[in-house]
């Protein structure tokens, strides 16, 4: 207590105040300044005023910019197509009102739909709350305020700052029908998130997919770490199973650095092409430079401090990457496992009965649970032990906590501070000189500059948990999205709410037992009375700030940052042909960040709702406009990068819960600080918590199984149902969930075509020296890859090479997402591919395959088809046994084996037997490359159509057994008259040819 002593002395031995004891006094009171009487009215004029005027603007710019406001009119397929909009400026509004939540899952997708359900149920809570708090409180509190001064402004008497005894038992009625009310609409919309799943789950997508199908098995012990172990493990809790397709995860060591690697390198040479060839009629004087990459092995040769050419060491780093890449892959040890993989069935609902069955069991220390999009998957994160993910959870969290802790500083300065800065000018006398001399100018800055910080914060925040999250161990990116969700509204409650609300009452009591520690408890005692006359004050600020949340909404749907970014990037910046192609792509909506705006929002009203009834209405009234904004922008404008199914609906009912929960304990507050003597109003508050709690474990028993699983039981009614499954439904589990890295295409360096001429002359002849362009194993698609394709032909003159190897050119005209939304570069970020007919869930490359159980086929793809056309058996050598398909049409690159035939010889389909399948030889540690795949040649013979093939079958839309459209891939050269080579043999007529 001497140094708190000693500091008040030195802020008052003189008889002017000074800064440190201004700044003692802001603290003390950071809302020096009140409230005018027309503070809320003008913040309602303001913030619906310029909503209006936005949503205007918006109408008369929308039908001329379709490439922000409409992408995905434009790149949906007709499936997901959202419904047509016209040219007319109120030509945005019918669709809103047409379209049915139904409509919404297919056009936007499911987590859509439950966002806009939730957005309406906050809508229509507030909606009832606003007529029920309004209509009982505040003439209560209006009639009973004992403080009738004229000159009290109107909305403090709105509060029961000065309301005491028997009136208070309205706020204790109004506190159990708000319960109720919430009760009431959570269960409604919890049943209601029940039936959207079930339709979920019978769509067409849901039902086609892979992973619908598959379980994960992680933390695999080391002798069950293979494709046999998996099936063990399984087998051993559910022996009743049918046969399941099972891969253990390989092991890929650093191929996944060397391939952000590549693609960051790729990326940086773009960035340095794109500044250098801006202007291809006038090239800068100097070539460009840069930094040797520190992660080169070669680091070390290169002079230090020294730059180096940027355009020649960026593609000499470029080769050198693939060389690595490609090397890396024809060396995958699929002896080598981790401590993960997957096992797929051929029904959806016994695969989800055994995830039901073994939801709170470890069968040999293994969990067992759905299994992901594959492009939902942290990759990095799968082999954590589970020690060691725990140890990284804790420090995660620990390191959150702290940050919580520490924004605590900066949230009060800017509180103080920055929203008035007058205040600065009391402790900076230098400051409120340039204040009081550019009143004009400082106003202006004093309204941007609050809100542009805490929007750049809360622009941060989100990235940063994100990133903290997959530090954690998160296996899921949408997991990792629920995480961030939880996170970010604890840090929004507690910075936001808990220290904004109670800060001044705190320090007011510390440096009360600071000066008079002999007063310590009386100061306790009438802690509780302050605090309630403190948050009655500033009740009035957050009615006036939820009104102000109208304008955001506006912003959002205007898109002004976009139409800014966008701007500066054409006009003032040389962005790469990549960059100018992810500018028209549909954006990907960030459902972390507004379902924590719209939870703190609700927390907010919930909290003050019995102390400033006004704060309902308030809330009730963004809701209801929002809700139709955020629909027009999740029906034309944003993607959901990864579907998650609504699974985040369980995050934002336990929120939602807490809130309500919070909102009591302020109740129990106010009973018992304005109640009678006998406190009896505040025990009749207390069962409600325990009221939401109770609540709360009644929803989960009741709906969150069937909400999460498909079914709780096998319900096959034959025991030879599995035998009537189509044997290729599981085909491709190896290929699909492998590592991408086993399969991922690396990018090619984009060029502009204006550059095109020019683009090999500054090269000094590297493009054909250094890179050996089409020279036999090194070719592929982007002259990096391990693809193997024919030369690229130019497209202005059919049947010549290409002249510039190894980049893609692209033109003015082909700008644009609509050309590349197909490839996994691009889609990967906006949607991954699922609203384009894409889905990489229903068709991916293959990667190295896995032991064949009887459900799926012991063979990859052949190519692409469509769903609903049968396949048809490839011809195959006699040495070999039966498969139900073949790799026609498919090549592999080195490393990548094609597997053998059925394990089971003679057998024809799957056994009920459990013995044949442990009788085989486990793929996992052997044969890795052996058996490669050659390229196909169909055997010469009959054209006639197989009787069991239907028209328009697997070889006319992209090869099968028997290539394209069906006919011979090899033709019969019997005969000299037929040798292509003989020059009659263009001149000649053509006769039958079999």
């Amino acid at each position: 207590m001497d140094v708190w002593h000693h500091a008040r002395h030195l802020v008052s031995r003189d008889d002017q105040p000074n800064a440190a004891q201004e700044l003692l006094d802001l603290l003390q009171n950071p809302f020096k300044q009140k409230l005018t009487d027309g503070a809320i009215w003008s913040a309602l004029g303001t913030s619906v005023g310029f909503a209006a005027f936005i949503a205007i603007l918006f109408s008369f710019i929308r039908p001329y910019n379709g490439v922000v406001y409409a992408p995905k009119l434009k790149h949906a397929d007709e499936e997901h197509a959202p419904p047509p909009i016209g040219k007319g400026y109120l030509a945005w509004i019918p669709p809103l009102w047409k379209t049915s939540e139904k409509d919404m899952i297919s056009h936007a997708g499911m987590d859509a739909a439950i966002f806009l359900r939730f957005t309406r149920m906050c809508r229509n809570i507030f909606l009832t709350l606003g007529i029920i708090g309004c209509g009982i409180l505040l003439p209560i509190y209006y009639t009973f305020n004992e403080d009738k001064d004229e000159e009290e402004q109107w909305f403090k008497r709105l509060t029961p700052t000065t309301v005491w005894n028997q009136p208070i038992w309205a706020l204790v009625v109004t506190a159990y029908a708000i319960n109720i009310v919430i009760i009431g609409f959570l269960w409604w919309n919890y049943r209601r998130v029940l039936q959207l799943r079930r339709i979920y789950f019978e769509s067409k997508e849901y039902q086609q997919s892979l992973s619908a199908r598959t379980l994960m098995l992680n933390d695999l012990p080391k002798k069950n770490a293979n494709d046999e172990g998996i099936a063990r493990i399984i087998d051993g809790v559910v022996p009743h199973a049918s046969f399941a397709r099972t891969a253990a995860a390989r092991n890929v060591r650093d191929l996944p650095d060397l391939i952000n690697q590549h693609d960051h390198t790729v990326r940086k040479l773009e960035k340095v092409l794109a500044k250098y060839l801006k202007d291809p009629q006038n090239l800068p004087a100097g070539r460009p430079l840069c930094y040797p990459s520190k992660k080169d092995p070669s680091f070390s040769t290169y002079p230090k401090g020294q730059k180096v050419d940027a355009i020649e060491y960026l593609t000499q780093r470029i080769k050198e990457l693939e060389i690595e890449v490609k090397e890396a892959r024809a060396n995958v040890d699929k002896r080598s496992t981790l401590s993960y993989g997957f096992a797929s069935y051929d029904d959806i609902s016994e695969a989800h009965s055994i995830a039901f069955a073994l939801r709170n069991k470890k069968p040999q220390g293994a969990t067992v649970v759905l299994a992901p999009r594959p492009n939902d998957i942290i990759w990095d994160n799968m082999p954590l032990s589970p020690a060691n993910r725990s140890w990284k959870r804790f420090f995660i969290n620990l390191w959150i906590a702290l940050l919580t802790l520490i924004w605590i500083a900066p949230s009060a300065m800017i509180a103080i501070f920055l929203v008035n800065l007058s205040n600065l000018g009391l402790v900076w006398p230098a400051f409120q000189t340039q204040l009081s001399g550019n009143t004009g100018f400082w106003a202006i800055v004093q309204g941007v500059a609050s809100p542009a910080v805490l929007s750049l914060v809360y622009l941060v925040l989100p990235i940063i948990f994100r990133r903290l999250s997959i530090r954690a161990g998160d296996r899921t990116k949408t997991g990792r999205e629920r995480h961030v969700i939880g996170k970010l509204y604890a840090f929004f409650v507690f910075n936001n709410l808990v220290v904004f609300c109670l800060f001044s009452t705190i320090w007011n009591a510390v440096s009360s037992v600071a000066e008079s520690p002999q007063k310590a408890w009386d100061t306790l005692k009438i802690f509780g009375p302050t605090l309630f006359v403190s948050l009655c004050d500033i009740s009035s600020f957050w009615v006036t700030w939820l009104l102000q949340r109208n304008l955001g909404a506006a912003v959002d749907l205007a898109q002004l940052w976009t139409l800014i970014y966008s701007f500066f990037m054409r006009k003032f910046s040389s962005p790469t042909p990549r960059e100018m192609i992810e500018l028209t792509a549909p954006p990907a909506f960030d459902y972390a960040s507004y379902y924590n705006y719209f939870l703190f929002y609700s927390t907010v009203a919930l909290c003050f709702a019995g102390l400033q009834p006004l704060v309902l209405p308030a809330a009730a009234l963004y809701f209801s406009i929002d809700v139709w904004l955020k629909k027009y922008l999740l029906l034309y404008i944003f993607v959901t990068k990864i579907e998650s199914g609504g699974m985040a609906w369980r995050v934002l009912f336990n929120r939602f819960v807490f809130g309500t929960i919070l909102s009591n304990l302020v109740v129990f507050l106010a009973t018992w600080v304005r109640g009678d003597g006998t406190h009896m109003m505040a025990y009749a508050t207390v069962p409600l918590p325990f009221l939401m709690i109770c609540f709360k474990i009644y929803c989960s028993r009741t709906f969150d199984h069937k909400i999460h699983f498909y079914s709780t039981r096998n319900i096959r009614k034959h025991p030879e149902a599995a035998l009537q499954k189509d044997p290729l439904r599981s085909a491709g589990l190896a290929h699909r969930f492998g590592h991408p890295a086993l399969y991922k295409p690396l990018i090619t360096p984009m060029v502009h075509a204006r550059a095109q001429n020019i683009l090999a002359s500054i090269y000094k002849g590297r493009l054909s020296d250094g890179r050996e362009a089409y020279s036999g194993d090194t070719m592929s698609t982007s002259g990096y890859s391990d693809a193997y394709v024919m030369n690229p032909m130019s497209a202005g003159k059919p049947g010549k090479s290409a002249s510039l190897p190894g980049f893609e050119i692209v033109p003015e005209s082909r700008l644009d997402f609509e050309y590349y939304k197909s490839r996994a570069e691009f889609a990967a970020e906006h949607g991954g591919g699922d609203i384009f007919g894409r889905s990489n869930d229903v068709v991916r490359p293959g990667t190295p395959g896995s032991m064949w159980s009887g459900s799926e086929p012991p063979s990859r793809s052949g190519s692409p088809t469509l769903a609903g056309i049968p396949k048809v058996d490839s011809p195959r050598p006699m040495s070999r046994g039966f498969s139900p398909t073949s790799d026609i049409g498919m090549t592999y690159p080195a490393g990548y084996s094609q597997p053998l035939g059925s394990p089971y010889g003679q057998e024809t389909g799957p056994s009920r037997s459990r013995s044949p399948f442990y009788a085989q030889g486990n793929e996992s540690g052997s044969n890795l490359v052996g058996n490669a795949a050659a390229m196909p040649m169909a055997t010469p013979g009959s054209r006639e159509r197989s009787p069991f093939r239907a028209p328009g079958g697997a070889g006319m839309l992209g090869g099968g057994p028997r290539g394209y459209g069906g006919l011979p891939q090899e033709e019969d050269l019997g005969t000299p008259d037929y040798d292509p080579m003989q020059y009659n043999y263009f001149r000649e007529a053509r006769h039958s040819r079999r």
